[in-house]
């Protein structure tokens, strides 16, 4: 039977993972209240965040900004992990 949680993300009932999926205490939190659904939102808005801030996630330097976006996404900490300013989708009228 699936770990089942109540996502942050969705506001719902969800799947959650069988592990965190991030290392230390935010990972731990995230395993607790992030449904495999929810964390999968994340990862498109943190695509949108690498993207449009110029990220790199092989920078060691990069790994603290993240994971502030993370927090402001998933959990509201924070002005952090919004549709960056300026954001257009692809094919979106200017």
């Amino acid at each position: 039977m699936a770990r089942m949680v109540q996502c942050v993300v969705l506001k719902r009932e969800a799947e959650g993972f069988d592990a965190p999926p991030h290392p230390g205490e935010l990972g731990r939190k995230v395993y607790e209240q992030v449904s495999r659904e929810g964390w999968g939102k994340w990862l498109e808005r943190l695509t949108m965040i690498i993207n449009e801030n110029g990220i790199s996630t092989a920078d060691p330097a990069s790994i603290p900004v993240i994971e502030q976006h993370m927090r402001g996404f998933l959990f509201g900490e924070g002005g952090a992990g919004a549709v960056p300013e300026g954001f257009r989708p692809a094919g979106a009228k200017k």
